[in-house]
């Protein structure tokens, strides 16, 4: 293989694109909007810098081998920063629970809760360590083509009781509700219901406590630019604003990708960081394969999708860390209602993220950037009129931060804006507007997830949150590196 082109520069589709081109092939990236990053976009508004998302970034090493590959350091692009506490926890009665990989401070804060599970928070330690070695350590870059390979991984999920949840594994270690809560919540910043996703993703505890939580300088934005800069100096070419129409194929091969501008692109393989369906169902419109993919694809089950209020405010605030998750008063009732029943429920769980309290350089002297984010069902499960409820939605999410954190808010802000779930799907082509592809329950994992290799296309790739393992920083670098290792084998 001389020549790959791969379409959308999200995080899957820069590292995946880095990966080709230090091996040495040619590599075409192309991106439909204007910036490089898909769902990790950036807004920037009256002087205030916005990221769309993600701002959780773990497992950095996981990046820092994208500079490697090729001799190069990643401190030469960006600056990352720690941020403690990882997250501040805060339910409606005002308990406060501040998550770190501190041991110290982490067993005093669960003390609080109640003392008595201190001792089952380590044997859930223990056994998040274990799925760690085995879901992310293990099969986290590598592809599932064929059912004998997850035949090969059923004896470690089975050890790990992989057909749990997260919530029902964690129940079992710890007694105190909203302990369970803290130890559980991590599977909806990728798309899972801690409710019904396997339990193989309490490895996210064992992630975040080995590697700890970072934030890019200057904001997750920054993180994209210095991908950019390394695939551009190791030789890539990087098209913005011309989005992939077709992906051309002749019998079982693809040739290439058609642009929006009517730019042909031949290459030798040609991989998708693009949405699932989109891909399937519009780019590989004139495959008949693909019509049959899609068709199975649209039986499974997506994550749901995001509402988010961004919005720059006067006065600064160093009392309200990085990351806050604010609970609402229910917690599997809600979920419930986001995952099965498609329900803009009355009450709602915040996570509610505040940069400038690590790098003020993202607002003006003086101000600060937030965003407060609700999971809400996607739209095929809730078809609303978000022009209309959208306004609605965002004041009460103002409202409840105000209640909880900052009395006069609506006073003091500068600028605000939404981002509800029609804008998933005009901006990123995203499927009934979900916000991380598909949901990640244990049937819809490794081998029943997205295969990183077309089944009746062999030059045909796919990466991103759809495929395995997932949504996530460490997901989507990690299924670059399953599906750089099928291109590279296939070109050898």
């Amino acid at each position: 293989m001389r020549t790959a082109t791969v379409i959308g520069a999200g995080f899957g589709g820069l590292a995946l694109a880095i990966r080709l081109q230090s091996a040495g092939v040619e590599t075409t990236l192309i991106e439909g909007r204007e910036k490089a990053g898909g769902r990790a976009y950036v807004f920037e508004r009256d002087g205030f810098t916005f990221d769309a998302g993600p701002t959780v970034i773990t497992d950095p090493d996981c990046l820092r081998e994208l500079w490697q590959l090729s001799g190069h350091e990643m401190a030469w692009d960006v600056t990352l920063e720690p941020v403690t506490p990882f997250y501040r926890l805060n339910w409606a009665d005002g308990t406060n629970f501040d998550y770190s990989n501190d041991d110290v401070s982490l067993r005093s804060e669960i003390a609080k809760l109640d003392p008595q599970d201190v001792e089952g928070y380590a044997r859930f330690l223990e056994y998040a360590k274990g799925v760690y070695e085995e879901g992310y350590v293990k099969l986290g870059a590598k592809p599932f083509l064929d059912f004998r390979s997850m035949l090969k991984a059923a004896p470690a999920l089975a050890k790990y009781q992989a057909w749990r949840s997260v919530y029902a594994m964690v129940s079992t270690f710890v007694k105190n509700e909203k302990l369970r809560q803290a130890l559980s919540f991590h599977t909806l910043l990728v798309g899972g219901n801690p409710s019904t996703t396997s339990a193989i993703y309490a490895l996210i505890h064992k992630l975040e406590r080995d590697g700890g939580v970072w934030f890019a300088k200057g904001g997750t934005n920054q993180l994209v630019s210095g991908m950019v800069a390394l695939f551009e100096r190791l030789g890539g070419t990087l098209i913005l604003g011309d989005p992939v129409t077709e992906i051309e194929t002749l019998g079982d091969h693809a040739t290439g990708v058609v642009t929006r501008s009517g730019r042909r692109i031949a290459s030798d393989a040609v991989a998708s960081n693009a949405d699932l369906m989109h891909s399937y169902k519009e780019l590989l419109r004139n495959s008949r394969s693909a019509r049959r993919t899609t068709a199975r694809l649209e039986k499974k089950r997506f994550s749901p999708s995001l509402f988010l209020v961004h919005f720059g405010i006067k006065g600064t605030w160093p009392g309200i860390p990085h990351h806050m998750i604010l609970f609402g008063p229910r917690y599997q009732g809600l979920l419930s209602d986001i995952y099965d029943h498609g329900v803009l429920s009355e009450d709602f769980s915040l996570y509610l993220h505040h940069p400038t309290v690590t790098d003020p350089s993202l607002a003006p002297e003086g101000h600060s950037t937030f965003y407060a984010l609700a999971p809400v069902p996607h739209m095929g499960k809730l078809p609303i009129d978000w022009d209309t409820i959208g306004p609605m939605y965002e004041k009460r999410i103002l409202d409840e931060v105000g209640r909880r954190l900052i009395p006069d808010i609506h006073e003091r802000i500068v600028t605000k804006f939404s981002y509800a779930p029609p804008d998933f799907a005009k901006d990123l082509n995203a499927h009934l507007g979900s916000a991380f592809s598909l949901e990640p329950i244990l049937t819809q994992s490794a081998f029943f997830r997205a295969h990183n290799r077309d089944d009746h296309i062999p030059n045909l790739y796919f990466v991103g949150a759809g495929t395995h393992p997932g949504a996530g920083i460490p997901g989507v670098v990690g299924s670059a590196k399953a599906t750089a290792s099928l291109m590279l084998e296939r070109g050898r």
